[in-house]
């Protein structure tokens, strides 16, 4: 067993992992995506949708990371794309605190929750079409501005089977919608907070997550601020993804 574990990684570390950028059409507006998948010849596999942070971007180091992370352990295939005012969609590049300090002035007053719902569902409409995605095992991972964005998608489009989020509150500015739109969500969640979040106070958190309307639903609380995802919350993500979206490409299906 320990031997065949060894291979394992071997492969693992040995995959090449290919990126290729992708553009759809929402409505009038160009969305720009990368999406990560394994070299050769293509296999329908389960399909990650990733909603970065808001002081990130589609290729931001972190997204980059786990999109790799997922291919390289388990073959999956991963899409991101550019929040509103992100990566591709702006003139100049921005990143960390500063783009974040402009998301979150943007929040307050953002009608964008839409077009960014319509975006993504345009993208999936695009990915399900391609040899190497299986459509019935799709799942999404996005907390902070992933989850400001994501709930909304998750609400809508039952696509998507499984899915992390977080590191949000119901009591922040502008986002009493999230709670309301929390009761349609029905595939699996894992929720994750962290204990010490400077941006979300735990009470907004916690009744974010009890708004959704699944009975499949976890909440993991972590230690520290609210900064960019690693080490076991990370690892949480993909083996939370990884086991259910792998059932769902293997014939199971999930009680919804």
């Amino acid at each position: 067993m320990h031997r065949v574990s060894q291979e394992r990684e071997r492969d693992a570390r040995a995959m090449q992992v290919i990126a290729r950028e992708f553009t759809v059409r929402a409505d009038a507006r160009s969305v720009p995506g990368m999406l990560w998948s394994e070299e050769g010849p293509p296999r329908r596999r389960p399909l990650v949708l990733i909603g970065h942070g808001g002081s990130q971007h589609k290729t931001h180091p972190g997204v980059v990371e786990l999109a790799e992370r997922f291919v390289r352990d388990h073959g999956f295939v991963v899409a991101a794309i550019d929040g509103p005012i992100h990566g591709a969609r702006r003139a100049a590049p921005l990143a960390g605190p500063q783009m974040q300090a402009e998301f979150l002035a943007l929040w307050p007053k953002d009608d964008r929750i839409d077009a960014m719902v319509a975006d993504w569902r345009a993208a999936v409409d695009a990915l399900v079409r391609m040899d190497e995605v299986e459509p019935s095992a799709i799942g999404w991972y996005g907390v902070s501005m992933g989850t400001a964005y994501g709930l909304p998608l998750i609400a809508a489009e039952r696509r998507i089977r499984a899915a992390v989020l977080g590191m949000w509150g119901v009591e922040f500015v502008n986002s009493a919608r999230l709670g309301v739109a929390a009761r349609d969500v029905q595939c699996p969640v894992l929720f994750q907070q962290k204990w010490d979040d400077q941006l979300f106070t735990r009470e907004g958190q916690l009744a974010l997550f009890e708004c959704l309307g699944t009975r499949q639903k976890w909440l993991k609380i972590y230690p520290g601020a609210h900064v960019p995802v690693a080490g076991e919350q990370a690892d949480d993500v993909l083996q939370f993804l990884a086991t259910r979206l792998g059932a769902l490409s293997h014939g199971t299906r999930d009680e919804r």
